[in-house]
């Protein structure tokens, strides 16, 4: 049985807008074991349920959204939407939650607090996030941050994040296959380009060998998914029409995207600006070409590496906002399949990492409890590499492994099907992506 919303305390705010969402909970809990912070905190206001009821209560007046507990349980929550796939009603947590911390920080109420907002203004700057890239990648590459790593709390763990990206080794090209599936642009993404740039070349490379005509778009700016997570939905807003402009001068047939968080983010973009006429459609059109890498090279096989790798050991673990906010479940599988390693079963796949974005860095405690269960499953499955497709959870598990002192590495699956096609025809590159 639904119930109605019977009064608004908080009339034209997002909440307000979406406040039909709270009606389809139905209040079985299903949605609690299946929510890390719960898990983690055994809190049911740490729960999606409770903090639905948190947000029904801030609707119709029962709470302030100025109270600080308020604030505190709704800044705790990962934003993995995992209760969305257990959910049997179809609540749209994602959508709710976004738009209650778009409305407490416009009425007063939590906001992401003074490293969130300057984490946040950097990623809205291209030159600044240029700038502050290379010096992390030079601090990367001069073994500052590795030596760094090993000092306790959030700067030791901020450290340690960045020690785990540092790429292992060039790959050498192999041949493309002629395009016969149309043409795609990747979406670069900020963190992916700044650090992770190997990734989006093997990413270019991959595509190109399985049939794809690769081509690259100028203009992208960061997807605007850590500024709407954080409540920040006008800037959001902002980014998001600043892609639809590039990506409209080169009309590719679809969009890459090799990072779960910035995929989700791009599919979103037509409920983003829903109530923008004049951006709307061009949006749901932005957002009906973006794939996954790996729903794009499932879709055409992928092509197996007519060559074996080394014999591996690999676990899959799934990023939340590919299972569950995009829920494509198989085709990385398949990705990893065709690079012929031997994958191996991770207990609790499913189950978020506490990455979750900037989450990490503003709410270190949980994080890190969400996370250390994540690293004794990775410890049980006993393998070589951890493969997942989202920079954070990169970053995040890499990070974990960094501190324990583990010879496990992570890797991108792409990365890992690049290298199984290098492997298998390491010759000159003679069709470099446009």
């Amino acid at each position: 049985m639904t119930t109605t919303v019977a009064r608004c305390a908080i009339p034209d705010t997002p909440l307000a807008e979406a406040a039909a969402g709270l009606d389809a909970c139905v209040h079985c809990g299903f949605c609690m074991q299946a929510c890390p912070t719960y898990l983690a905190l055994g809190d049911e206001n740490d729960s999606p349920r409770g903090r639905l009821v948190l947000m029904r209560s801030l609707l119709e007046g029962d709470v302030a959204p100025s109270d600080p507990l308020l604030g505190k349980h709704i800044d705790q929550c990962l934003g993995c939407r995992a209760c969305e796939s257990a959910c049997p009603s179809g609540v749209p947590y994602g959508a709710l939650l976004e738009a209650t911390r778009a409305t407490l920080g416009t009425t007063g109420g939590a906001t992401p607090g003074r490293i969130g907002r300057l984490i946040l203004g950097v990623f809205a700057q291209p030159a600044l996030l240029a700038f502050v890239m290379f010096l992390t990648r030079v601090a990367r590459a001069l073994g500052i941050s590795a030596l760094l790593a090993r000092l306790p709390g959030r700067f030791g763990f901020a450290n340690a994040m960045l020690a785990s990206t540092r790429p292992r080794r060039r790959r050498a090209a192999y041949p493309h296959a002629a395009p016969k599936h149309g043409s795609v642009a990747l979406l670069t993404g900020c963190v992916m380009e700044g650090l992770f740039p190997e990734t989006n070349r093997a990413s270019e490379r991959v595509l190109a060998a399985n049939g794809y005509d690769v081509v690259r778009v100028a203009g992208q700016r960061c997807c605007g998914a850590l500024h709407a997570h954080a409540g920040d939905l006008a800037g959001a807003r902002a980014l998001a029409k600043r892609n639809i402009v590039a990506f409209e001068r080169a009309l590719p047939d679809f969009i890459a995207v090799n990072a779960a968080g910035c995929g989700a983010m791009l599919k979103d973009y037509g409920h983003l600006l829903r109530n923008e006429p004049e951006w709307h459609a061009r949006a749901q059109r932005l957002a009906a070409r973006a794939r996954d890498v790996s729903e794009l090279l499932a879709a055409q096989g992928p092509r197996r590496a007519e060559g074996r790798m080394p014999e591996q050991r690999v676990a899959y673990d799934a990023p939340c906002h590919l299972l569950h906010a995009q829920r494509v479940a198989e085709a990385p599988l398949a990705a990893l399949g065709a690079a012929g390693v031997q994958l191996v079963p991770l207990t609790d796949a499913d189950q978020c990492c506490g990455g979750a974005g900037i989450y990490n860095l503003l709410h270190p405690d949980v994080s890190s409890a969400v996370l250390n269960a994540k690293l004794d499953r990775i410890e049980e499955a006993e393998v070589a590499i951890v493969a997942t497709g989202n920079p954070g959870c990169l970053m995040q598990i890499g990070a974990g492994l960094v501190r324990r002192g583990s010879h496990v590495r992570v890797a991108h699956p792409v990365d890992l099907l690049d290298a199984a096609y290098a492997a298998a025809a390491p010759v000159a590159d003679t069709q470099a992506p446009r």
